[in-house]
């Protein structure tokens, strides 16, 4: 069972504890917080060693009920591995530290690609993490962008990717963030950071992206148009590749999920923890081909979909499962699945061929 320590339990760190809590060949060893508030509290409610980022803080945790279990220092020197998720540029700082105890980390999408020997994404490049000591897990839309490239790449090639990003504003816990009321160029040159990012994962792959934020705190949309070096048949041998992969969601026409609110409304209603929606949401109405130019549109959950990605990590690292068998049971633990939307898609097909 391995020892997984959590350094940064905010958006993606309790989410990513949730997750590993879940996985029958992990368990979480502690959490590391700075600051005594709910999301601390939330973490001892649900029965983890919630570990201090240094002595000095022990007493201010206390005031709230929680008795800490020791220091950041502590948690790591326990911790087979670690995930680092605490904000964007913290995780430099604390690299000195893994690397004193000799453990080795995963740090998220916010922190330079220098900080790591590999930019990972479990369905794209899983073995490149295998060997490592450090790996960084995408950001939120690398992530989005990479698990719907890697199959078009190795089925047909691609030539040249081109994205428009609309991203959320902010988190619906991030009330300093914006536009309030606006759509902003973010940022204004082109490319934005984001087709550099899905290089460091692709490195040959020709990517230009256009990003701009908009004031929603829901989810990412992403305008893809991708010309493939082979032309495939139809849209529907596309739209078939798509539903292969095990966190691409195709949305059917018939369910009337018309954006990211009905998207959100539908994962609260399934039962997903946090309205959580780890998979790309790809509109099957969008899925477009014109000759060897292939467009789409899908939506990312920013606070979710790199979740699944980490605990793929963490055996990446450890060398445990090969990444086909970790992404399976990844999905399993998770309940990545909403194959009831296929299967009633594949349902109403049947019942028109009958008619």
């Amino acid at each position: 069972m391995l020892r997984v320590g959590v350094n940064g339990y905010g958006t993606i760190g309790k989410r990513v504890a949730d997750a590993i809590r879940a996985q029958p060949d992990m368990e979480v060893h502690g959490v590391g917080k700075r600051s005594p508030e709910y999301v601390a509290i939330g973490a001892a409610e649900k029965g983890y060693d919630v570990y201090v980022v240094d002595q000095s803080r022990v007493d201010a945790f206390r005031e709230i009920g929680i008795d800490p279990a020791g220091t950041v220092d502590e948690l790591v020197a326990g911790c087979d591995v670690v995930v680092d998720a605490t904000p964007g540029g913290v995780g430099a700082t604390n690299r000195p530290l893994y690397e004193r105890h000799d453990t080795p980390a995963i740090f998220q999408g916010g922190e330079d690609a220098t900080i790591a020997e590999v930019s990972f994404n479990a369905r794209a490049n899983y073995d490149e993490a295998e060997d490592a000591e450090y790996v960084r897990v995408v950001s939120c839309n690398t992530t989005g962008l990479s698990r719907f490239l890697a199959p078009l790449q190795e089925h047909y090639g691609v030539e040249k990717a081109r994205v428009t990003l609309v991203r959320r504003g902010g988190d619906p816990d991030q009330t300093g963030r914006g536009p309030i009321n606006d759509a902003v160029p973010d940022p204004v040159s082109i490319p934005s950071h984001h087709g550099p990012d899905v290089q460091t994962v692709f490195p040959t792959l020709d990517i230009d992206t256009i990003g701009l934020k908009v004031p929603t705190t829901m989810m990412h949309v992403h305008a893809i148009n991708v010309t493939l070096e082979t032309e495939p048949d139809d849209e529907t041998q596309v739209r078939e590749l798509l539903q292969t992969e095990g966190r691409l969601l195709t949305i059917p026409e018939y369910t009337d999920i018309d954006g990211a609110g009905t998207l959100k409304d539908f994962a609260l209603d399934a039962g997903r923890p946090r309205g959580d929606i780890w998979e790309n949401c790809i509109w099957e109405e969008s899925i477009t081909l014109r000759g060897r130019d292939l467009y789409c549109m899908q939506a990312i959950h920013q606070e979710a979909d790199v979740v699944p990605e980490n605990i793929d990590a963490i055996r990446a690292l450890t060398g445990q499962f090969s990444g086909p068998e970790s992404r399976s049971i990844t999905n399993e633990t998770l309940g990545i699945d909403f194959g009831r939307l296929r299967g009633r898609t594949e349902l109403a097909a049947d019942r028109q061929t009958a008619d």
